[in-house]
């Protein structure tokens, strides 16, 4: 099929106004302040929907994982064929978890302390010494649960139980993903790297956020003025998440050209540049006569998704093949969009609002006539080790390498910042502002300019 026979992507074609056009001023105390990080954990991490774990990590009825964010954990169960459940990982006697790490096919969640259980649907199962706990056995009937909800294969729980349903907190998501031929729950968990990071939850993210740090902080990755993403970009805003598209002439809103870029002299050296391997080797992919990076990378990416999707390959545009759509969903999941397989997940650790986690998750497609590889588990990595362990991220190791010797120095600047405060641009840092304003509003700001600094020299 030609590519002047396929329509450009509809997902792509929706144009929303940039974000509150404007530069702004965020105070530096929010990144390290303990009593933010308390804050925080009530107003955000009790409140907001957030991804806890795959479909297929609890494929049988009675699997479980356990999901923490900073000092809150949740049993999430599955209890029915379709059917999940979240609980807080406490037990109602004197409070020790429930459970401490994953589990297969339960029956019960049986406290290791004093012997109370409760089913996996959460009602009480033994009470063990019941009778000297007269007039109780009606509070303890129940686990307290959190609300569960799916999409795209990722299992979410709220544990608020008076918010709004998965489905209208998305809003357009899904059709963003699943109506562009991109379904994330017809995917493969093929890389899962826990990594502990000594910064803020919110300073990690916002390194993801962006892409115009690209140009100083990943040097190695460049473009030849004919990539599409050299014309610019523009930040979509769709209430409770962000997405990036690649800009195209008749975009009212978008970024000067050369937008986040570093030009490559040569279309080869724009190719040689997309893929890992040595750079002493000669190049493995070679631009013809006539052709430019940006066809050279799509054909590639093309033959390479061939061997998951087969002959469907061909109904998908190019812009599919080489563009990212970075998508970023309130408060902290970012699942890209197009042929990407990335998806990060950023968690404060406990109660220490100097330490997160970041997870990097690669979700591979593959055929319908073929069964689901088996998800690939955690790596989990210490604040000692070096993502460079992680040797089944590929090349992209020395990407978050880069992207994570930011962080931590990050974290000590903005202590000694004598402005007391941070500046984010009107275009480039569009989501990362996006972030604060929602973050302002969940942490209680009538006012969104309430946490950002106020006097400005």
């Amino acid at each position: 099929m030609s590519q002047s026979d396929i329509p450009y992507p509809p997902h792509l074609l929706v144009e929303k106004p940039p974000y509150r056009p404007r530069v702004a001023r965020v105070g530096v105390n929010r990144y390290f302040e303990l009593a933010y990080h308390q804050r925080e954990v009530e107003r955000i991490w009790k409140r907001a929907w957030q991804w806890a774990c795959r479909e297929e990590e609890i494929p049988e009825i009675g699997d479980y994982m356990v999901y923490e964010v900073a000092s809150l954990s949740f049993i999430v169960t599955r209890t029915g064929v379709n059917e999940f459940k979240a609980y807080w990982n406490s037990c109602l006697h004197r409070g020790r978890k429930l459970c401490d790490f994953a589990g297969k096919r339960a029956t019960e969640f049986r406290c290791m302390f004093h012997g109370w259980a409760w089913n996996i649907d959460g009602t009480l199962k033994d009470m063990n010494c019941g009778w000297d706990f007269p007039g109780t056995r009606d509070e303890v009937a129940r686990l307290p649960e959190a609300r569960t909800g799916v999409w795209g294969g990722f299992v979410f729980i709220n544990p608020d139980p008076a918010c709004e349903p998965l489905a209208e907190f998305l809003g357009e998501l899904p059709d963003h993903f699943e109506g562009a031929g991109h379904d994330l729950g017809r995917r493969s968990k093929q890389v899962h790297a826990t990594v502990h990071v000594p910064a803020n939850w919110k300073i990690v993210q916002e390194a993801f956020l962006e892409a115009w740090h690209v140009s100083h902080t990943h040097p190695q990755i460049v473009r030849s003025p004919d990539y599409r993403s050299v014309a610019g970009n523009r930040w979509d805003d769709f209430g409770n998440w962000m997405r990036s598209a690649p800009a195209r002439p008749t975009d009212q809103y978008r970024a000067p050209p050369g937008y986040a870029t570093s030009t490559a002299e040569t279309p080869q050296d724009a190719v040689d540049m997309y893929w890992d391997y040595h750079r002493n080797e000669d190049s493995p992919i070679k631009v013809g006569p006539g052709e430019t990076a940006g066809q050279v990378i799509a054909r590639e990416i093309r033959i390479a998704q061939r061997k998951a999707l087969g002959d469907a390959v061909e109904a998908y545009h190019d812009v599919h093949m080489s563009t990212g759509e970075m998508v970023s969903v309130w408060p902290n999941f970012h699942p890209w969009g197009g042929f990407s397989r990335l998806v990060y997940r950023f968690r404060p650790y406990q109660n220490d609002p100097e330490r997160s986690i970041m997870d990097v998750l690669l979700m591979a497609p593959w055929p319908d006539d073929r069964p689901r590889p088996p998800p690939a588990p955690p790596h989990e990595l210490g604040l000692e080790d070096s993502i460079s362990e992680a040797h089944e991220l590929g090349g992209l190791w020395r990407i978050f390498q880069q992207d994570l010797g930011n962080v931590a120095a990050v974290q000590a600047g903005l202590q000694t910042s004598a402005r007391g405060y941070v500046i984010l641009s009107q275009h480039n840092d569009a989501p990362v502002r996006k972030f604060h304003d929602m973050y302002d509003r969940w942490m209680g700001s009538d006012n969104s300019d309430d946490f950002i600094a106020a006097e400005v020299p």
